[in-house]
Protein backbone atom coordinates (compact mmCIF):
# COMPACT_ATOMS: atom_id res chain seq x y z
CA UNK A 1 0.00 0.00 0.00
CA UNK A 2 3.18 2.43 0.81
CA UNK A 3 4.37 1.77 -2.40
CA UNK A 4 0.87 2.62 -4.47
CA UNK A 5 0.96 5.71 -1.95
CA UNK A 6 4.49 6.98 -2.80
CA UNK A 7 4.04 6.31 -6.90
CA UNK A 8 0.59 8.87 -6.43
CA UNK A 9 3.10 11.48 -4.78
CA UNK A 10 5.57 11.25 -7.31
CA UNK A 11 3.48 10.84 -10.79
CA UNK A 12 1.76 14.35 -8.55
CA UNK A 13 4.87 16.05 -7.92
CA UNK A 14 5.78 15.55 -12.10
CA UNK A 15 2.05 16.47 -13.15
CA UNK A 16 2.42 19.69 -10.72
CA UNK A 17 5.89 20.83 -12.24
CA UNK A 18 3.17 22.42 -14.99
CA UNK A 19 1.37 24.08 -12.29
CA UNK A 20 4.38 25.75 -11.41
CA UNK A 21 4.65 27.26 -14.77
CA UNK A 22 3.29 31.52 -15.01
CA UNK A 23 0.81 32.29 -17.69
CA UNK A 24 2.93 34.34 -19.53
CA UNK A 25 5.76 31.69 -19.80
CA UNK A 26 2.66 29.41 -21.60
CA UNK A 27 1.57 32.32 -23.87
CA UNK A 28 5.19 32.88 -24.74
CA UNK A 29 5.11 29.11 -26.12
CA UNK A 30 2.10 29.10 -27.75
CA UNK A 31 3.37 32.62 -29.37
CA UNK A 32 6.48 31.05 -30.52
CA UNK A 33 5.02 27.82 -31.83
CA UNK A 34 2.89 29.96 -33.84
CA UNK A 35 5.25 31.86 -34.91
CA UNK A 36 7.12 29.05 -36.28
CA UNK A 37 4.10 27.57 -38.24
CA UNK A 38 3.76 30.78 -40.31
CA UNK A 39 4.99 30.85 -43.90
CA UNK A 40 6.79 34.31 -43.75
CA UNK A 41 7.69 34.12 -47.29
CA UNK A 42 3.78 34.30 -48.83
CA UNK A 43 0.71 36.43 -48.04
CA UNK A 44 -2.75 35.14 -48.14
CA UNK A 45 -4.11 38.00 -50.11
CA UNK A 46 -1.50 39.68 -52.75
CA UNK A 47 -1.77 43.39 -53.46
CA UNK A 48 -5.05 44.35 -55.62
CA UNK A 49 -5.55 46.77 -57.94
CA UNK A 50 -8.76 48.04 -58.77
CA UNK A 51 -9.27 45.84 -62.34
CA UNK A 52 -8.31 42.62 -59.90
CA UNK A 53 -11.18 40.63 -58.43
CA UNK A 54 -10.83 40.15 -54.49
CA UNK A 55 -13.02 37.03 -54.50
CA UNK A 56 -10.79 35.34 -57.15
CA UNK A 57 -8.35 32.40 -56.24
CA UNK A 58 -4.85 33.41 -54.48
CA UNK A 59 -3.03 32.32 -57.96
CA UNK A 60 -5.58 34.15 -60.08
CA UNK A 61 -4.93 37.18 -57.47
CA UNK A 62 -1.66 36.73 -58.02
CA UNK A 63 -1.72 36.55 -61.78
CA UNK A 64 -3.54 39.73 -62.06
CA UNK A 65 -1.15 41.69 -59.88
CA UNK A 66 1.77 40.46 -61.98
CA UNK A 67 0.11 41.31 -65.12
CA UNK A 68 -1.21 44.98 -63.92
CA UNK A 69 2.03 45.65 -62.63
CA UNK A 70 3.93 45.05 -65.95
CA UNK A 71 1.57 46.84 -67.69
CA UNK A 72 2.25 49.81 -65.56
CA UNK A 73 5.78 49.35 -65.56
CA UNK A 74 5.78 49.19 -69.11
CA UNK A 75 3.40 52.03 -70.01
CA UNK A 76 5.86 54.54 -67.52
CA UNK A 77 8.83 53.11 -68.94
CA UNK A 78 7.35 53.55 -72.53
CA UNK A 79 8.59 57.48 -72.26
CA UNK A 80 11.81 56.58 -72.05
CA UNK A 81 14.18 57.21 -75.27
CA UNK A 82 18.35 56.89 -75.14
CA UNK A 83 20.56 57.16 -77.72
CA UNK A 84 23.96 54.91 -76.82
CA UNK A 85 27.14 54.23 -78.70
CA UNK A 86 27.47 50.88 -78.85
CA UNK A 87 24.37 48.01 -78.56
CA UNK A 88 23.25 47.63 -75.32
CA UNK A 89 22.27 43.50 -74.24
CA UNK A 90 21.37 43.30 -70.52
CA UNK A 91 18.99 42.95 -67.57
CA UNK A 92 18.38 45.16 -65.16
CA UNK A 93 17.09 44.29 -61.55
CA UNK A 94 14.40 46.70 -59.90
CA UNK A 95 13.17 45.83 -56.28
CA UNK A 96 10.36 47.14 -55.20
CA UNK A 97 8.11 47.01 -52.31
CA UNK A 98 4.59 47.88 -51.56
CA UNK A 99 4.65 49.18 -48.00
CA UNK A 100 1.31 48.29 -45.73
CA UNK A 101 -0.85 51.47 -47.16
CA UNK A 102 -0.39 50.05 -50.31
CA UNK A 103 2.09 52.83 -51.51
CA UNK A 104 4.51 51.22 -54.37
CA UNK A 105 8.01 52.95 -53.95
CA UNK A 106 11.52 51.90 -55.44
CA UNK A 107 14.20 50.39 -53.03
CA UNK A 108 16.71 49.80 -55.96
CA UNK A 109 17.83 50.02 -58.86
CA UNK A 110 20.40 47.71 -59.95
CA UNK A 111 23.69 49.52 -61.44
CA UNK A 112 25.05 47.66 -64.05
CA UNK A 113 28.46 49.56 -65.46
CA UNK A 114 27.91 48.43 -68.95
CA UNK A 115 24.24 50.20 -68.62
CA UNK A 116 25.72 53.39 -66.51
CA UNK A 117 28.94 53.21 -69.18
CA UNK A 118 26.34 54.05 -72.31
CA UNK A 119 23.48 55.62 -70.19
CA UNK A 120 24.69 57.90 -67.17
CA UNK A 121 21.42 58.95 -65.73
CA UNK A 122 19.46 55.49 -66.12
CA UNK A 123 18.63 54.81 -62.90
CA UNK A 124 17.68 58.64 -62.19
CA UNK A 125 15.16 58.66 -64.90
CA UNK A 126 13.87 55.22 -64.23
CA UNK A 127 13.34 55.78 -60.62
CA UNK A 128 11.71 59.15 -61.34
CA UNK A 129 9.10 57.16 -63.89
CA UNK A 130 8.49 54.58 -61.74
CA UNK A 131 7.93 56.14 -58.23
CA UNK A 132 4.44 58.06 -59.92
CA UNK A 133 2.51 54.71 -59.94
CA UNK A 134 -0.37 53.91 -58.45
CA UNK A 135 -1.13 53.08 -55.46
CA UNK A 136 -2.94 49.56 -54.63
CA UNK A 137 -5.11 47.73 -51.91
CA UNK A 138 -1.75 45.92 -49.64
CA UNK A 139 -1.60 42.46 -49.08
CA UNK A 140 -2.60 40.93 -46.51
CA UNK A 141 -1.10 38.43 -44.20
CA UNK A 142 -3.54 36.65 -41.13
CA UNK A 143 -6.06 39.55 -41.78
CA UNK A 144 -3.13 42.44 -41.35
CA UNK A 145 -2.17 44.24 -44.45
CA UNK A 146 1.91 43.73 -44.42
CA UNK A 147 4.75 45.16 -47.18
CA UNK A 148 6.08 43.07 -50.09
CA UNK A 149 8.88 43.28 -51.34
CA UNK A 150 9.33 42.20 -55.55
CA UNK A 151 12.09 42.20 -57.99
CA UNK A 152 11.18 43.46 -61.91
CA UNK A 153 13.61 42.54 -64.29
CA UNK A 154 13.94 44.72 -66.80
CA UNK A 155 15.53 43.89 -70.17
CA UNK A 156 17.74 46.58 -72.16
CA UNK A 157 18.52 45.44 -75.87
CA UNK A 158 19.15 47.81 -78.86
CA UNK A 159 19.01 45.64 -81.54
Amino acid sequence: MQKYVLLLIFMGLFVSCELFESKEDKTQKLINAELLAIDWNDVDQYPLFDRCDETATKQAQRECFQNVMLDSFSNALDSLEFQVNEDLNDTVYIDFVIDEHGFISILNVEEKTSVLNEITDFNTKVSELLNDLTTVAPAIKRGNPVSLRFRLPLVLNTD
